[in-house]
């Protein structure tokens, strides 16, 4: 009688194990994070990636694949990443063109009232700052076509207009940019805004990008047009990804 009593206690233990640790695998790897979003009203769950869309360096398609993996309809992920993306990416855009604005006509009146274009900290041989950014606007405004903005933020010397600022000691010096600037730039170059702004999630996040293109003089609704087009091909790639992946793994 002992030993059936012995016998039958571990085989208990064994088959609540194993029931336990079906029920944990019947939800997949991501189980925890469907039971975390699960948690949240059906209603909340898209603000929710509206806001992770707005991440910089999340944005929509970190959010989209945050509200798949959680459970939320691929459908209603991808749009509500979109949305926060595209709120954002908009914001920086009339705020950049807002400033660039500003800047402009102001060194516009310098000019006006005598002052050279460029400012006092213009140089003999080299551009002047209002040079540079005028240049860079009429690149731009002149491409609004399928190539626009080519050469914008260039210098005749191949050199991004960007990289070369003058210092209010007269000084020229060199601003340095990141790599994925860089990058950008010389897309900017090759492709046009159409290509640079498919390709930029590559090298730098959405916001990033439309505020250097709305920098280097590019009409800020050719610049949004591109961004949206951009976001919404990335997100729903990634969502198509996501959805696929949780098929596979907590199928």
């Amino acid at each position: 009688m002992s030993i059936a009593l012995t016998l039958s206690g571990p085989s208990r233990l064994s088959a609540a194990a194993s029931a336990s640790a079906s029920d944990a695998s019947s939800g997949g790897p991501f189980a925890w994070l469907q039971e975390l979003m699960g948690q949240v009203p059906e209603l909340a769950q898209p603000l929710i990636l509206v806001l992770a869309g707005a991440i910089p360096f999340f944005e929509g398609e970190g959010a989209a694949a945050l509200g798949v993996l959680s459970g939320v309809n691929p459908v209603v992920a991808a749009l509500a990443a979109i949305v926060g993306n595209v709120l954002c990416v908009a914001a920086v855009v009339w705020l950049g063109s807002w400033v660039r604005s500003g800047v402009v006509e102001r060194r516009r009146r310098r000019g006006v009232g005598g002052a050279p274009a460029g400012g006092s900290g213009a140089v003999a041989g080299e551009p002047g700052a209002g040079e540079a950014v005028d240049g860079r606007a009429g690149a731009a405004s002149g491409g609004a076509g399928g190539g626009a903005g080519a050469g914008a933020g260039v210098s005749a010397a191949g050199m991004p207009a960007a990289t070369r600022v003058v210092s209010r000691d007269g000084v020229p010096e060199s601003k340095p940019e990141k790599k994925g600037q860089q990058r950008l730039k010389r897309w900017l170059v090759k492709f046009g805004v159409p290509g640079a702004s498919l390709l930029a999630p590559l090298a730098l996040p959405t916001m990033f990008t439309a505020a250097t293109l709305v920098g280097t003089g590019v009409s800020k609704s050719w610049v949004m047009l591109w961004q949206v087009i951009a976001i919404v091909l990335w997100t729903t790639a990634v969502t198509v990804v996501a959805t696929g992946v949780l098929s596979v793994v907590g199928g």
